[in-house]
């Protein structure tokens, strides 16, 4: 199977603790980092956590973006997804400028493409077997 889309996986630290805090700040960070991808924005989602935090999604045409902060690590996880058009790595780049981190790690995947190095398809017969029968 040939690539079908890119998933990049961001921790990010030293982001300053009242950005990250703020709902309306990572609203906007996110909706313009869907822009600044060239996605395609279905709906967007932003929840503030008592006494700190936030967490934003936005389902995309091509997938989603994940945003979830630790304001008081100054921290945020994101998780960008997108198959067929959009740079993800554009809004990725977007976000972390936006949220003001200092240090990032990035993971990214291929996603839809098989590899022989590291990870096999799973048959969907043996979880079955093996996963069902335990949540009855």
């Amino acid at each position: 199977m040939k690539q079908i889309g890119t998933h990049l996986v961001v921790d990010a630290w030293e982001s300053p603790t009242a950005l990250l805090n703020d709902p309306e700040r990572i609203r906007g960070a996110l909706l313009d980092a869907v822009s600044a991808g060239g996605a395609t924005l279905i709906d967007c989602c932003v929840h503030q956590f008592s006494p700190h935090g936030v967490t934003a999604t936005a389902t995309l045409a091509e997938s989603h973006i994940a945003l979830h902060t630790w304001p008081e690590f100054g921290y945020f996880a994101a998780d960008l997804f997108f198959c067929g058009k959009g740079e993800p790595k554009k809004a990725m780049e977007f976000l972390i400028s936006a949220l003001q981190a200092q240090k990032v790690q990035v993971t990214e995947l291929p996603r839809g493409f098989k590899s022989e190095i590291g990870s096999h398809p799973v048959d969907r017969s043996d979880v079955e077997k093996e996963l069902v029968p335990a949540l009855r």
